[in-house]
This record gives structure tokens, C-alpha cells and sequence, in this order.
């Protein structure tokens, strides 16, 4: 999910499945046919660029492609038993995570196309943040072992902002974060609050992610995401991060009715033109370019004074250890990854992987994919704060809750969100 990716499910169950050294897939079939699942819609930017993709293959390969057209939650529930079966596709997009793809991979499911990887170069072809999610460990852990799947596209949070109000308050795109918080100060001396937000759901606690992270490096991103060291919850980067929440409720560059709306409600205020500014993720993107249309000019910057963002890959091709098709599997997996289907993608409103920008010939499309490069090339990508635990996206939607209300202050939020991280690291380890 682009959103909120509770990545870490099932686990623990999962380590006792465990098959180790599982490779390729099952025998030749005779009647040269790729069965591919995928839940992509037929008019978006990533069915479109399939669709392209299958024709290109049968072209080329003289292969038939059967593709059947599957829901996400129809893939994700019935994966371990299709899977396990002789019905499995040859290959199917499928969530990436632990919970999910790294389930499956430690369950022997999945095969280790990691000679494949090498072999057509899509290493070469991801940065290393988009690398993480497509590679796990003998306990289904992401970040490190073989690579069980390729992502096509992927996510990021960025700042979208109303040029518009900008321009009618003086405000110049900030460029540091002090630049950021005395724009924020103009606005509210004019009786705008200058942030779309809501506290039900997701965009708060990104924001909250993204403030820790404009203060860490990737070694805080390794131990709070893969475990790989301790996570200090009451060090700089979320203390920090937490009471500049307070701050800025306090000041009014957020509301306090945030508590009451959901992300669809932060959305609409700045399709509506109410926001001068929405931090939040690439897959508004496309609906902005559709819903805001003529009523006003926007655009996007990166948060100002930050290294590290908020994104990950998208979900990702995969292939059954019991596909049937495993080489003609490798086959489209490649296409899909030429810069020809890229382009679909990203003239569509996707955001493509290893696009050719010159190939991007929609101007505000280009702005999008230009700055998800941008992060990309200095390895920004830093995943989604809820990923660490199978219950914490609710855990951080309480407790921001909470800290805005004032009935827990920062100090506590930070207690009661590391006690559960904690406990479910240390039993994870054990």
C-alpha cells in the first residue's frame, strides 16, 4: 500500500516455515504461455504500461500471454495456498514487506531470482533504498539476502504547495527549514493555517516521520526500519520531531481539528485552495493534476534541509516457485523495465523506476519523476514510520492524537511508542 504499509505482519509466525535455499522454478511447460496476476486498473498508469508490455512480449517471444486481471486483497489473501499449489502463475505483482513478500519467501514460495537480477542488470537499474524491499533474508526480512521480486515504480513524500497563495502572500519557496517556518508565519499572520493535515490517518505521523528524519542519517533509517541497532526514543531526531508538532499546533501552522480528519479531508483542503501547503505522497499526484485543473497553479519542493524522505518502491513482480514459466517470467519482467514502458508510466501519472526523463513528455509529470531522481540518486529513500511493527501505524495515529489534544506530552508519546517498538523487536530477536 502507498500509504500506510504495515509491512512487518506475521513474521514470527512466518519463522517456523522457513525453507531455506530455495531456488527456480518448476519444470518447462510444453505449450508456451505466461499466466500473469496482476491488480493493476485498466486505466491507470501502471495498466497501461502492462498492457504495452504484453503486447511487446507476445511480439517478441512468440509466446502467448494469459493474463488474468486479480484484486489486491484477492492476491494477498489467497496467496500462501495458490502459491503452494500447481495453479500458481508464472508470475504476479505482489506487496512488497515482510508481511508479505518476505512471508512468502521465507515460506519457500517465491523464487530467488537473484541470477536473473545480475544476469538482465535491474540492479543496476534501482538505487539502493528501492533494492531494500525487493531483497530478504531466511527470515523474511527486507534488506538484505536474495532478491525475491524487481519493483517497477515507486512512492515518495514531497510538499505540495498553492504557487497561487504564494504569490499573493510574497512567499518564496522555502529553501532551508528556517525559510520554511517563516513562510508558515506569514500565512497565519494573514488568518491562513498554512499545512493541510489529518491526525486520523497517515499524513500527520508522516509528517512527524519526516521531521525525525531532516535530523538523522541513514544509519537511524537501518535501526528504526531493519533492526540493525538500538532505536533511542527519546534521542534528538524524535524528541525533536515530537515537540515540533506541539510547537507548530501551538502556533497555528496546524489546526487542532485535526484530530477529527482523515487524509481524503487534508487533500481536499488544498485541492479546494484552502491550504497554501500538503505534505504528503506521490499518489495525490495524479489527482491534483486532474481536480485542480485552471483553479490555481501548484507545484512541489522537497522538504527543505532534509537528506532523507518518506518513499519506498511500489509493489513488485515476483515469480512463484512453482511457475511453470520461470525464464518467460524473466522475459517480461525485462520489458516492463525498458525505457519505452517507463515512459507509460511516467506520462500517465506513474512514477517509473528507470525512465529516460527525455522520454517524459508531460511537463508536470517530469516535475514529479525529476525530484523522485533527485532523491533516488543520494539514496533518500527512507520507508514509512508504521512499517516497524504489524500494529504501529495505529499506535502512532493514537498517540499523535493525543500529543495535538495536549493530554499526552511529547515525552510520553515517545515512551509509549518505543515501549511498543521495543517489545516487539526484542521478541522478534529472541
Amino acid at each position: 500500500m502507498k500509504k500506510t504499509t504495515t509491512a512487518f505482519a506475521a513474521v514470527i509466525a512466518a519463522s517456523a516455515l522457513v525453507l531455506s535455499g530455495c531456488a527456480g522454478g518448476g519444470d518447462t511447460a510444453d505449450d508456451n504461455t505466461l499466466t500473469l496476476w496482476h491488480f493493476e486498473g485498466e486505466d491507470s498508469a501502471m495498466g497501461k504500461a502492462w498492457d504495452e508490455a504484453i503486447k511487446v512480449f507476445e511480439e517478441e517471444t512468440g509466446a502467448t500471454v494469459e493474463f488474468e486481471a486479480k484484486g489486491f486483497e484477492q492476491i494477498r489473501s489467497t496467496a500462501s495456498q495458490v502459491l503452494n499449489s500447481d495453479e500458481a502463475p508464472d508470475i504476479l505483482e505482489y506487496a512488497k514487506g515482510n508481511g508479505t513478500a518476505g512471508l512468502l519467501a521465507s515460506q519457500g514460495l517465491l523464487t530467488d531470482i537473484t541470477d536473473a537480477v545480475e544476469e538482465h542488470g535491474w540492479d543496476d537499474k534501482l538505487a539502493p533504498a528501492l533494492q531494500t524491499t525487493a531483497r530478504y533474508d531466511e527470515d523474511g526480512i527486507m534488506g538484505s539476502g536474495p532478491w525475491y521480486g524487481v519493483p517497477n515504480y515507486g512512492e515518495f513524500v514531497t510538499v505540495y504547495y498553492n504557487k497561487d497563495l504564494f504569490a499573493a502572500n510574497g512567499v518564496e519557496v522555502p529553501t532551508t527549514y528556517d525559510e520554511f517556518v517563516a513562510a508558515m508565519q506569514t500565512f497565519t499572520a494573514a488568518g491562513t493555517t498554512p499545512l493541510a493535515e489529518a491526525a486520523l490517518e497517515y499524513p500527520l505521523g508522516q509528517l512527524w516521520y519526516q521531521l525525525a528524519l531532516s535530523k538523522a542519517d541513514r544509519s537511524f533509517v537501518d535501526d528504526y526500519q531493519l533492526y540493525t541497532g538500538e532505536v533511542d526514543w527519546h534521542g534528538p531526531e524524535l524528541t525533536e520531531a515530537t515537540q515540533t508538532l506541539v510547537d507548530w499546533v501551538d502556533a497555528g501552522y496546524i489546526s487542532k481539528d485535526i484530530t477529527g480528519l482523515k487524509a481524503e479531508d487534508a487533500g481536499v483542503s488544498f485541492i479546494s485552495g484552502e491550504a497554501p501547503m500538503f505534505v504528503s505522497g506521490s499518489w495525490w499526484y495524479g489527482r491534483f493534476q486532474e481536480e485542480i485543473a485552471d483553479s490555481f497553479e501548484w507545484g512541489i519542493f522537497e522538504f527543505p534541509e532534509s537528506q532523507l524522505n518518506l518513499g519506498s518502491a511500489g509493489n513488485m513482480w515476483v515469480v512463484p516457485t512453482n511457475a511453470k514459466n520461470p525464464e518467460l517470467a524473466y522475459e517480461f519482467i525485462e520489458i516492463t523495465m525498458r525505457p519505452e514502458i517507463q515512459a507509460i508510466l511516467g506520462n500517465n501519472g506513474g512514477l517509473p523506476v528507470a525512465a529516460d526523463i527525455e522520454d517524459i513528455t508531460d511537463e508536470k509529470s517530469k516535475e514529479l519523476i525529476e525530484q523522485f531522481n533527485t532523491i533516488n540518486e543520494r539514496d533518500g529513500l527512507s520507508f514509512y514510520p508504521d512499517w516497524p511493527t504489524p500494529t504501529f501505524y495505529d499506535t502512532i495515529v493514537a498517540e499523535l492524537q493525543e500529543l495535538v489534544n495536549g493530554t499526552k506530552s511529547p515525552d510520553d508519546v515517545l515512551t509509549s511508542l518505543g515501549e511498543e517498538y521495543d517489545g516487539y523487536v526484542a521478541d522478534f530477536r529472541e
